[in-house]
């Protein structure tokens, strides 16, 4: 494991407790090693009190420490430069071998002596990586802690392992108890989740062993939601289908939007919030765009299934379900504007071309995620190949790329520069203050954005027009 022992984040952390107590290197950053996937955090077990221990490696690493965990004693250290974090814990037990029984699965019981030494491996965690197997140590250790049956999703979507049958039952008995980890760690594993490279495949597994449905049951609500004969998926399938082609949309932006390609990934990559950027938090937004179908779904008297308010239904659900898991405020208001916008663009193809003032309106209505429910429509449409859709699709598609780099301008220009404000438009005009003000003002930047309105001359005059032309 010389390699392990050499990479940058284990030497130093090495270095700074060259006369510390005995360590251990342990869990994901030994398990990362032999899967040859970078090495972004360190986790020790430490004989003895852990306190002095981190504060020697803060001290190393010149970055700042706190405790991380007061019921196992656990503390981190964050690298001075932000590379990497090291938390370092006590033994659970007298010897490391005690410690790797307490652990979840046998690729993260392994451990390797920071002074060097051979990887001490006594489940067999280094074969399971080389078989590709996710095996689980015993009933016990759902037990311990209910969330490892979420965090062995998790872990399959990013390291696409697979469990063995023997783990899949024990993970499906123990999931109804992922009502009890704290709304914060749940979602933590889901966000990890729906952003690894597996994401689909992970998300499937959580659907078949019941973990999804124990944490997010409005989605696994969706299940056997028959839609219109426009759809040919039910509205489950149809969401996994949305993710899967939003996925694809991200490896291969040129293949839409050319040369707007590059700008976009530059928004996609934004952070958002929640250690989300822009672009993850969008496969969010894919999930849970239809969430509330079920809620709303009608037949009209013809036969035809409708979902009449879906997307803002479908707003409200997100800011229950979101407010449950505890997340920020701006990640909420972003999933939530996706999900109540989503429609919009496929209601403008009949109008294609768009004029000036349609787009001024489509992006006033999306802002802040004009960029991100442009993509998002994409997805949706992609994935709705019912009875003669072929043609709508084709024509969405091409509308979006239109819309694209109206929406690129606006995310970095914002709207066009007033004129004249408010308060000059009221006393030229002798307007009180008010809903009729706020009217004059939002079809004033509409004529602004189409090139009607160029001076503040043209902008009085047009207001005016416009006052006298309002219905009474």
């Amino acid at each position: 494991m010389s390699e392990l022992l050499e990479a940058e984040p284990v030497a130093r952390v090495s270095a700074a407790l060259r006369d510390g107590p005995a360590a251990w290197l342990v869990g994901g950053v030994v398990r990362d090693c032999f899967l040859d996937r970078p090495l972004r955090d360190v986790d020790l077990a430490v004989q003895g009190e852990p306190e002095a221990a981190a504060r020697a490696v803060a001290a190393g690493l010149r970055g700042p420490v706190f405790a991380l965990s007061e019921q196992f004693g656990a503390w981190r250290v964050l690298d001075g430069d932000r590379r990497f974090i090291c938390d370092i814990s006590p033994l659970q037990g007298a010897t490391i071998e005690e410690d790797l029984r307490h652990r979840d699965f046998t690729v993260n019981a392994m451990a390797v002596p920071l002074a060097g030494g051979e990887t001490i491996d006594p489940h067999g965690g280094r074969a399971d990586l080389q078989a590709g197997r996710l095996r689980v140590l015993g009933a016990e250790a759902y037990d311990h802690d209910p969330l490892r049956a979420l965090r062995l999703v998790r872990l399959a979507a990013e390291l696409g392992l697979q469990p063995d049958a023997d783990t899949e039952r024990l993970t499906s008995s123990a999931a109804p108890r992922l009502s009890e980890p704290s709304p914060e760690r749940v979602f933590t594993e889901l966000r990890r989740t729906v952003v690894a490279p597996g994401a689909l495949d992970g998300l499937g597994l959580g659907a078949r062993l019941g973990v999804l449905g124990a944490v997010l049951p409005e989605l696994m609500a969706l299940e056997g939601i028959e839609q219109s004969r426009f759809h040919h998926l039910d509205v489950f399938d149809h969401t996994i289908e949305v993710l899967r082609r939003l996925i694809d949309l991200e490896a291969d932006l040129p293949s839409l939007f050319g040369d707007l390609a590059g700008p976009l990934r530059e928004q996609l990559d934004q952070p958002l919030g929640d250690e989300l950027t822009r672009g993850q938090a969008l496969r969010l937004g894919a999930l849970f765009h239809d969430v509330a179908k079920p809620a709303t779904r009608g037949i009209r008297g013809d036969g035809k299934v409708t979902f009449i308010g879906h997307d803002s239904a479908g707003d409200a659900m997100v800011g229950q379900i979101f407010r449950r898991l505890r997340t920020s405020e701006r990640l909420r208001a972003y999933v939530g504007k996706l999900t109540r916008e989503h429609l919009v663009l496929g209601f403008q193809v009949r109008r294609r071309p768009l004029d000036a003032r349609a787009m001024h309106s489509y992006l006033r209505r999306t802002e802040p995620v004009e960029v991100e429910v442009t993509l998002l429509s994409c997805a949706d449409r992609m994935a709705t190949r019912g009875d003669g859709q072929d043609p709508w699709i084709a024509a969405h598609l091409e509308l979006a790329g239109e819309v694209m780099g109206a929406a690129l301008a606006w995310r970095v220009n914002g709207p066009p520069v007033p004129l004249l404000r408010g308060d000059e438009l009221a006393q030229e005009l002798g307007v009180t203050p008010g809903p009729e003000l706020g009217e004059l003002l939002a079809s004033l930047e509409q004529a602004i954005y189409a090139g009607e309105v160029s001076d503040r001359e043209q902008a009085l005059e047009y207001a005016r027009r416009a006052r006298e032309n309002r219905p009474r």
